[in-house]
């Protein structure tokens, strides 16, 4: 059962106001299912809506934020929790400390290295955790058809890139990553050794 679920997203809107629907509808999801939010602390873009919308219907939210970005005056002054750690590794870590699973929303460089960050610690057995696309306004086709390249020129399992849960509608969320059961490649790295793979 999900109690904690940690959202990666941009601090920019977007041009497409599908993005900001997208963070809007998951965010009533949360407030339906009284799951907490567990996200980057920010009062900025995607980050700011989603937050905004589940505090405002009563839910709670955790933010996690490193002190360089709040002492840059982006952090949300009105959540249930803040932690403020010392760099971004602290964060990422925290924020999978206190999340039992992950989605993102479309977002840049800081929501790509979290969601590959995530996903490396799935594949190499650190945590056993689901991590979801929301995959509002087709932003996420791009990046999907680069893993299924990688599979195709294997250099991604096809058992590891079924990690990564796809989400077209806000319904199916919760009960996908409900369902998810971890992938069981546990000779994965010694068959890779030996070269047959």
């Amino acid at each position: 059962m999900i109690k904690n679920l940690c959202v990666f997203c941009g601090s920019s809107f977007g041009s497409n106001p599908a993005y900001a629907e997208g963070a809007a509808q998951l965010a009533q999801i949360l407030l339906n299912k009284n799951i907490t939010l567990v996200y980057g602390g920010a009062n900025v873009g995607l980050m700011r809506i989603l937050a905004d919308t589940v505090l405002k219907g009563g839910g709670k939210v955790v933010g996690v934020m490193p002190r360089s970005l709040v002492e840059k005056e982006v952090a949300h002054q009105h959540l249930t929790e803040m932690h403020i750690v010392d760099g971004m590794q602290e964060r990422k870590a925290l924020m999978a400390d206190l999340s039992d699973a992950f989605i993102a929303l479309p977002g840049a460089f800081g929501t790509l290295d979290e969601i590959f960050e995530v996903l490396t610690w799935n594949q190499l057995g650190i945590i056993h955790k689901p991590l979801g696309l929301f995959n509002t306004g087709g932003y996420f086709d791009p990046l999907l058809a680069m893993l299924d390249r990688a599979v195709e020129q294997h250099f991604l399992r096809p058992e590891h890139r079924k990690m990564v849960l796809e989400f077209n509608s806000v319904e199916e969320i919760i009960g996908q990553l409900e369902a998810y059961r971890p992938v069981e490649a546990p000779k994965w790295i010694e068959r890779l050794k030996e070269g047959k793979i």
